[in-house]
């Protein structure tokens, strides 16, 4: 029989009962790994009250936008370029750019970590991330690149869960900038092109 090119299948019977002894340190990676979620998802859903304001539209109008777009970088893109023809205050709109361009990061990582195959030792324990996308640049492509599931990973995750919280600190502070700088009502003018 030809030798497969395939990963070797896991031997999940005895993954499962060595598993006993890297219990916490999963539970600890998946707590993680879901907080790095439940405020990834609060930060965009805020988006549609920045979409909502920057359109001077009403919430269900502004959703309706928002949910049309099928990805991040849509509905990212959309409020960037919204900022640019209805903020007129240069110092608000590079916020609004800055509260983008930091949410866009820290999707990169959350995308990576809910797209991804978890690779386990033999006792269970979470060694490594492996990505299920293809990475290309200039010279070549590559597919499933992992990366080690160490202690500094840990300490990534937890800085981005922290500023993931910041960031949704910062949009509630920018929606009453955007409301009083007359973006909060229809009748907002676009600049001309």
């Amino acid at each position: 029989m030809p030798r497969s090119s395939l990963p070797q299948r896991p031997d999940f019977e005895a993954i499962e009962a060595a598993a006993v002894t890297s219990a916490e340190r999963r539970k600890t990676i998946m707590a993680l790994i879901g907080d790095l979620n439940f405020s990834w998802s609060n930060d965009e859903s805020l988006f549609i009250y920045v979409v909502r304001l920057l359109l001077g539209t009403d919430d269900i109008s502004a959703a309706i936008v928002f949910a049309t777009l099928n990805t991040t970088r849509a509905r990212l893109d959309l409020v960037t370029r919204l900022a640019k023809v209805h903020v007129g205050d240069p110092l608000l709109r590079r916020e609004v750019g800055r509260i983008v361009e930091a949410f866009a990061r820290l999707t990169r990582l959350r995308n990576e970590l809910t797209h991804c195959i978890f690779v386990v030792d033999e006792h269970g324990m979470i060694t490594a991330t492996q990505t299920m996308k293809i990475e290309e640049s200039r010279s070549r492509m590559r597919f499933g690149v992992r990366h080690p599931f160490d202690e500094a990973r840990i300490r990534q995750l937890a800085r981005a869960i922290a500023e993931l919280n910041d960031l949704n600190r910062a949009i509630w502070d920018l929606l009453p900038r955007l409301e009083t700088s007359g973006h909060g009502s229809a009748g907002g003018s676009a600049s001309p092109l």
